[in-house]
């Protein structure tokens, strides 16, 4: 079944890895790299109305609208084998998360900080769909995601690949800025309304939380995401360190 996916910077990005099969556009569309792209890359595309592309995309197309495939999923496994590559491989589990615009931008935010992949369940939270595509910018071709039965069973599996799961919520009673991150991670952030499920945080290595010293409580998912991930990034290569040793469980 073909999903469509809108915004220039979203369906440039899908042109170029090859994911697009035809593209609908506005009659006064008249951006030169997609339409450049779009005769490089062979893709027939068409004009259509506004008012056919306002009914594809919810009517925020930016006067593009692409068709692709079925979003693509990869195995565990796979993402692990991937992420092995590295010496500190980071993944990253969302628990419950709703918001498509949340999950979005915790794509484009793992996508900036060299995040591996991102796990989530099967069902009961946001997946992969047009919405979430058009908030990554771009990065939903970059990042790949799995879908799992159970995250409680996956984070177990993880840490018999040697993976430390670190947890962010609310509840905890260490920083942030405490864990060293110099360790395989699985980063594991919770829904918009209720945080990470008890069971999850039992299952969890650390819970941290971002200390708040303003007059708001917490921050939304995405954003408590780019801030873990900017945090583990400089745990890591702080400036002038370009190489760091392996960590064992």
């Amino acid at each position: 079944m073909a999903q469509y996916i809108y915004g220039r910077n979203t369906v440039l990005s899908a042109i170029l890895d090859g994911k697009v099969t035809r593209v609908l556009i506005a009659p006064s569309f008249s951006d030169n790299r997609i339409l450049e792209a779009l005769k490089t890359q062979k893709i027939p595309f068409e004009k259509r109305s506004s008012d056919e592309l306002d009914r594809l995309s919810h009517g925020v197309h930016q006067g593009i609208v692409a068709e692709i495939p079925d979003y693509h999923y990869v195995s565990l496994d796979e993402l692990c084998q991937k992420a092995s590559k590295k010496t500190y491989p980071l993944l990253i589990i969302l628990d419950e998360l709703k918001d498509p615009h949340n999950f979005g931008a915790i794509l484009r935010s793992a996508d900036a900080f060299g995040a591996d992949g991102i796990i989530i369940k099967k069902d009961g939270q946001v997946a992969l769909n047009p919405t979430v595509a058009k908030v990554s910018t771009g990065a939903i071709d970059h990042v790949p995601v799995c879908q799992v039965t159970n995250l409680n069973q996956a984070i177990k599996d993880l840490k018999k690949k040697g993976y430390w799961a670190v947890a962010s919520d609310g509840s905890a009673t260490m920083d942030y800025r405490q864990p060293d991150y110099k360790m395989p991670t699985v980063l594991i952030v919770g829904s918009e309304g209720e945080g990470v499920s008890r069971l999850v945080l039992e299952n969890s290595d650390f819970v941290v939380k971002i200390p708040m010293v303003g007059h708001v409580n917490s921050l939304n998912a995405s954003v408590a995401t780019a801030v873990l991930l900017a945090t583990i990034m400089d745990r890591r290569t702080p400036l002038g360190e370009t190489h760091a040793k392996p960590s064992q469980r």
